[in-house]
């Protein structure tokens, strides 16, 4: 198997970084292609010696600009990548327009696209982030969900199941492999108690009235603040005129990744739009106060370290309060236990094998797609759905939606949809 990893952004190296360990462990080549969407040239360099990475393969650097103006330059440089290397599959992590260009990419070639953080959804689709992560899912061909919620909400949009794998999040993996060399390795000063605080989200910054809201409800808790301020976030604060009015929040600049974790672990909580930072502090224990009004990782705030504040001042305060007077975390992490990359490579290992990888023109032609529900009767009862010899989509039980696993055994009175298909 010959694969091709890409990544456009620093956070997408990080949960990519345990599936090329896992392609390594077990042999497998891989190319790894950067798209540059964001990162500075020295910013990418230092990430990748502190995480003793590779350096990338090939190198697109985009860099920043419009929407339409990354697409399509990512596609146009990964589609001479892809038709010149010819790999088996490609692998892509996340939400941003490097994974839409992937998708795109991909499916117009008829290679395999592996979707890794697959089926996320906030359900606002004002969000940039939330269009790619639809587009990429319904264009992917295996599609690897964190939590048996990412996968449910893959299968009510009709992706069918078979494509669907529940893996855990690969973030949970690259935090605990990285926490213990983040603790020996970082370079960063802080003082005995603090908050964090990142923000970079378009919404948040390039609003004046939100950021504002934002950085005057945080200077009210009267504790100092690290802020690592993205350059784009610095010019939003000087445009605005906000940088006199901070006292109690202090900036500098952007961390490396291990100073970062380091940084993370010992703040008394994090206040961030970051989807990826959520699922860090989630890992780590340290209450997350999110600034948005929706999030795609609602397992974060089950798990009662993440906190919705939204983007108001009475809405951060109230968050910052019910974090702060304590959280009740679970031991067990919703997001995974640290083995998601392996996981992911046996995956595609075990698809290779069975001829899933080829792309080919179906041999019939779907003429009628019908879904209708039944209960589990006594012919059914006590099957694996593997062995029900019924596409099975769906699986209720007790008012309560399952995911519809290959082992999952099937019990009297389950409500489940099946898909029956008629062909010319």
């Amino acid at each position: 198997m010959l694969a091709l990893v890409v990544a456009g952004t620093r956070p997408e190296v990080i949960k990519l970084s345990p599936v090329m360990r896992a392609f390594e462990d077990s042999e497998i080549n891989y190319i790894f292609v950067a798209t540059g969407q964001h990162y500075s040239f020295r910013l990418f360099q230092k990430f990748i010696e502190e995480l003793k990475f590779p350096e990338p393969d090939y190198n697109l650097d985009i860099g920043s600009g419009s929407q339409a103006y990354q697409t399509a330059r990512a596609i146009e440089g990964l589609e001479k990548i892809i038709s010149q290397a010819g790999p088996d599959v490609i692998v892509a992590q996340g939400d941003t327009n490097a994974v839409l260009s992937v998708a795109l990419a991909s499916s117009k070639l008829n290679i395999p696209f592996a979707h890794i953080e697959a089926g996320l959804r906030s359900f606002d689709t004002t969000m940039p982030e939330e269009v790619n992560r639809v587009v990429a899912d319904h264009l992917a061909d295996i599609l690897f969900v964190p939590t048996e919620r990412s996968g449910l909400n893959l299968l009510h949009e009709g992706i069918s199941r078979e494509k669907i794998f529940i893996t855990g999040n690969t973030v949970v993996d690259a935090t605990l492999q990285n926490i213990e060399l983040a603790e020996n390795k970082a370079e960063v000063d802080i003082p005995p108690r603090y908050f964090l605080l990142t923000l970079h989200r378009a919404e948040n910054v390039d609003s004046e009235r939100r950021i504002r809201n934002i950085l005057e409800a945080l200077e009210e808790l009267d504790e100092e603040i690290i802020f690592p301020v993205h350059p784009r976030t610095v010019q939003r604060i000087e445009s605005f005129n906000l940088a006199e009015n901070l006292h109690n929040i202090k900036q500098i600049k952007p961390l490396g990744y291990l100073d970062f974790l380091f940084v993370l672990k010992n703040a008394r909580a994090v206040f961030t739009d970051s989807g990826g930072v959520q699922e860090e502090a989630l890992t780590l224990g340290v209450p997350c106060i999110t600034l948005r009004t929706s999030t795609e990782r609602p397992e974060t705030l089950e798990a009662g370290v993440n906190f919705l504040a939204g983007v108001d001042r009475e809405g951060i305060l109230k968050a910052a309060d019910k974090a702060l007077s304590g959280i009740s975390f679970n031991s067990k992490n919703p997001l995974g236990d640290g083995q998601a990359g392996k996981r992911i490579v046996e995956t595609l290992l075990k698809l290779e094998a069975e001829g899933r990888l080829d792309i080919k023109k179906p041999e019939r032609k779907i003429g009628e797609e019908r879904r209708r529900f039944m209960r589990v009767g006594s012919e059914l009862k006590g099957k694996k759905i593997s062995k029900s010899k019924l596409e099975i989509q769906r699986v209720i039980q007790s008012g309560r939606e399952l995911f519809p696993s290959e082992n999952l055994i099937l019990e009297q009175d389950m409500l489940i949809e099946i898909i029956e298909r008629k062909f010319y």
